[in-house]
């Protein structure tokens, strides 16, 4: 527990500061995703104005999509590429050398 200078009646405990870091990466990650939103909505535009192709406009809309979607379940996709990063190497493939096949022959 810490007393503030100013007020000694205030009593400022860490679990307020924590609740206030906690809402203030919230709040960050919120903006983030806003930022992106409105620069997909931006390559959209972009992409029909400078191609005139509905095909072009779906695609980058598509792609817009993909790269929010991982926005916003990177959480998610950290734990998965961690686990699967773990599996795979302790699995290990041999690979015979340039001795190896010369003994082969």
């Amino acid at each position: 527990m810490h007393t503030l200078t100013a007020d000694p009646n205030t009593v400022v405990l860490a679990g307020d500061l924590l609740d206030w870091a906690t809402l203030k990466t919230n709040q960050i990650g919120t903006l983030i995703k806003l930022v992106v939103g409105v620069m997909v909505l931006a390559a959209v535009a972009m992409a029909y104005w400078r191609t005139k192709s509905w095909v072009a406009t779906l695609v980058a809309f598509l792609l817009g999509a993909l790269v929010m979607w991982g926005i916003a379940n990177l959480p998610s996709l950290q734990t998965k590429v961690g686990s699967e990063i773990e599996d795979t190497a302790s699995a290990s493939v041999q690979v015979p050398g340039t001795g190896d096949v010369r003994a082969l022959l």
